[in-house]
């Protein structure tokens, strides 16, 4: 595939932008995170460091290590998103009433907020790596096997 060479970088970037992002809005900005966003940034952080080195060593099954986080995260941010919508019930919130996972800090664009800026990022990382997983199979199907 053409684009396989730039999907491990892109992953790198994203993870990383979203690191960035979540350290400025709580260290600079001073906003304080909610349980849901802390698991999101568990979740997040490992992928940045196994993107960089799967790229620098040319691993071809980084997505193995990478996919369970992604993923991870994708549900909880979606969860969050749920919930930040109000979309579940309060019943389910598992936030603290100190600091709610419906706190509006933000919004760009007048529609853009946190839990989807969250939501975009673990959308596109699990995205391509699962492009990257599809493109890891072809390429080893289109190798030939050795003889001995």
């Amino acid at each position: 595939m053409k684009y396989q060479k730039y999907l491990l970088p892109l992953v790198f970037a994203q993870s990383f932008a979203g690191m960035i992002g979540s350290l400025y809005f709580s260290d600079i900005q001073n906003l304080v995170p909610c349980d849901l966003c802390w698991y999101q940034r568990i979740a997040l952080y490992p992928i940045v460091l196994l993107s960089a080195i799967g790229y620098l060593k040319n691993e071809g099954k980084i997505y193995h290590y990478v996919l369970p986080f992604s993923i991870g995260g994708l549900f909880v941010s979606i969860y969050h998103n749920l919930i930040y919508f109000n979309l579940l019930p309060q019943a389910l919130v598992p936030c603290s009433l100190s600091q709610p996972c419906t706190t509006h800090y933000i919004t760009w664009l007048g529609v853009i907020d946190i839990p989807q800026l969250s939501l975009a990022a673990f959308a596109v990382i699990t995205l391509c790596m699962i492009l990257h997983w599809r493109g890891h199979k072809k390429s080893k199907a289109s190798k030939p096997e050795p003889l001995i």
